[in-house]
């Protein structure tokens, strides 16, 4: 169940009676059973765990319980169309032979709305509540897919995808001024549409698909409009030696973002695999955040993030599916890559200490708000929050789970199941 949107012309509010399971900043996974919990007209969270005067009372079943929608940080919407296929090269190799190609057919507004119809409807059925998409460089498909997220009532971050160098698919990039005039008319149009849960994002796709002067343009843009930026930040080590070849004059892959003022607090740069402590400190210093994608780091061979070291630098952090790096575009398939991730780090040294499923469920739904500067309106189930919620029933006909016998909620909560 995502986004409950009652009619504002009634005034009413509803009061759900049963097992709510969210994470707090002070505590990882807070389970609560026996709870009430009421939402008003506009499916904001009225009073958590006690209500009155209500006019409707649901009462969820012992094998169900209520918790938040997940976040999605980082997911390409276009490339959902070969996910599961062609994960036989490494980063920078794979982008020119498969996402490059057909990335350029987004042009096709018929075949972008059958590809990002199908991309909206399954992150809703894999429980994405909010996602943070990239698109292409084409403007009419990237408005495309905030009118479908729109329609489905999902929560999202839509970014056209902004490129003025590419050299391998020559059809596939745009002049500097055509990227900077279409990211303007993007952003306008899109605001035009006031759409409650969309929003557009500043996306350049990375530094070495971008001139300093795009990059420079993009901050400008984001600055004057108060945006959210997103983008990726050394995913291989193969990406961070080209970065130092096209910029030589920055410090570091992260300086190079830092120059063109887009290291804000409404930034969130994906992976982050080979990233300094001196880097993650100018994340830090500049409120900016990291999309951990585990499936797509072990899927591209590109590097293990030590999650550790990230929260350690109090660094923001959510979790990302990254299709189609990323062969599945389940949030519930990131919560189990990550803890393998953090496996592989302590198998290489048992001193390491390993991620607890609490501690990425939060990653997965605070963590997320968190990480796109949303948590003032989702993540949890505070007061003032939108009820954005999933009522899982553990217990359901022909479902994934199999119940042995009669379990309390619990760690784990059967998800790995």
């Amino acid at each position: 169940r995502t986004n409950t949107r009652l009619d504002p012309a009634v005034s009413h509010s509803f009061v759900y009676r049963g097992t709510f399971v969210h994470s707090t900043q002070q505590t990882a996974l807070q389970i609560l059973k026996d709870a009430l919990l009421g939402v008003d007209a506009q499916g904001k969270v009225l009073i958590s765990f006690i209500c009155h005067k209500a006019v409707f009372f649901g009462l969820l079943h012992s094998s169900e319980f209520f918790m938040p929608g997940l976040v999605d940080t980082h997911i390409h919407a276009s490339q959902y169309s070969y996910a599961g296929t062609a994960l036989d090269m490494p980063l920078l190799q794979w982008l020119n032979a498969y996402t490059f190609p057909v990335e350029s057919c987004f042009k096709d507004l018929e075949f972008a709305r059958k590809v990002y119809t199908q991309i909206v409807r399954r992150t809703l059925r894999n429980g994405t509540t909010t996602a943070c998409y990239f698109a292409t460089i084409h403007t009419e498909a990237s408005l495309l897919l905030g009118q479908i997220a729109n329609d489905f009532g999902q929560r999202a971050l839509v970014g056209k995808v902004c490129m003025d160098r590419n050299d391998c698919v020559k059809h596939y990039k745009e002049t500097l001024q055509d990227s900077q005039d279409e990211t303007c008319r993007f952003i306008k149009e899109l605001l035009e549409k006031k759409y409650p849960l969309v929003k557009p994002v500043v996306t350049p796709r990375f530094a070495p698909s971008c001139t300093g002067a795009l990059l420079e343009q993009l901050g400008e843009i984001a600055k004057n409009n108060n945006l959210h930026i997103q983008s990726h930040i050394s995913e291989t080590h193969e990406e961070v030696k080209l970065v130092k070849e096209l910029f030589p004059e920055s410090e570091s892959y992260t300086d190079v973002y830092r120059k063109h003022n887009l290291l804000t607090d409404k930034t969130v740069m994906a992976h982050g695999c080979h990233l300094s402590d001196e880097e993650l400190a100018l994340f830090r210093e500049t409120g900016a955040s990291l999309s951990h994608c585990p499936n797509s780091n072990f899927s591209l061979c590109s590097g293990v993030l030590n999650v550790r070291n990230v929260l350690k630098h109090k660094v923001k952090l959510g979790l990302g599916t990254d299709v189609a790096g990323g062969y599945s575009a389940s949030m519930l398939d990131a919560v189990r890559r990550a803890l393998d991730a953090s496996k592989v780090l302590t198998i290489q040294d048992p001193k390491y200490k390993t991620l607890s499923f609490e501690e990425v469920f939060r990653i997965a739904t605070l963590g997320g708000s968190q990480a796109l500067s949303l948590d003032d309106q989702t993540g949890n189930f505070e007061v003032g929050k939108d009820f954005d919620a999933l009522r899982i029933n553990v217990a359901a006909e022909g479902g994934p789970i199999d119940l042995i016998q009669d379990e309390e909620p619990k760690v784990g909560l059967n998800w790995l199941k």
